[in-house]
């Protein structure tokens, strides 16, 4: 009798582990049949020197990410002075200038989030930023953060599409 049972719990079963491998099996054939991203960290020699635990961009097949920018001089880790609007003209500057290395540009972005030290000079940022997207602005979020790097003002990472050919 146990084990006439025993048969039939097994054979009810049966299904299911078949279920399960042909499932497991055709995740697997999903998995191999998709090429992996096309995916690139990239540094200047300068960033490279500042010894950051970044990339100044990584790009993903035609996506590339910044990492967040802030208002120093370039090559350096020195911001600049005069206030959140002077660091958001210096930080778009060097995002910028990344994009530009790295085959794209300002009307190329497509998302950019904003960190601010303080939520109450998002206006005076917004005068200098606004400038830098006079069409169609990228979607965006903005938020104030209770600290920054090198007592940064205004942190902005983006992300655009490379420029073809």
């Amino acid at each position: 009798m146990f084990y006439r049972a025993a048969i039939l719990k097994s054979v009810a079963v049966a299904p299911a582990f078949v279920f399960l491998a042909l499932t497991l099996s055709a995740c697997q054939a999903v998995d191999t049949a998709q090429a992996p991203p096309d995916l690139e960290f990239l540094n200047t020699p300068e960033a490279t020197a500042l010894k950051l635990p970044f990339s100044e961009a990584v790009r993903v097949n035609n996506i590339l990410y910044l990492s967040g920018q802030i208002g120093v001089l370039p090559g350096t880790t020195t911001l600049v002075s005069g206030g959140i609007q002077s660091e958001t003209r210096q930080t778009m500057e060097n995002i910028r200038t990344t994009l530009q290395r790295y085959g794209s540009n300002l009307g190329r972005v497509f998302k950019c989030t904003i960190f601010l030290a303080d939520i109450a000079e998002w206006p005076q940022m917004n005068e200098v930023y606004r400038t830098y997207f006079p069409g169609s602005p990228p979607a965006r979020s903005a938020f104030a953060a209770t600290g920054l790097a090198f007592n940064a003002r205004v942190e902005i990472d983006c992300q655009a599409v490379i420029a073809s050919g």
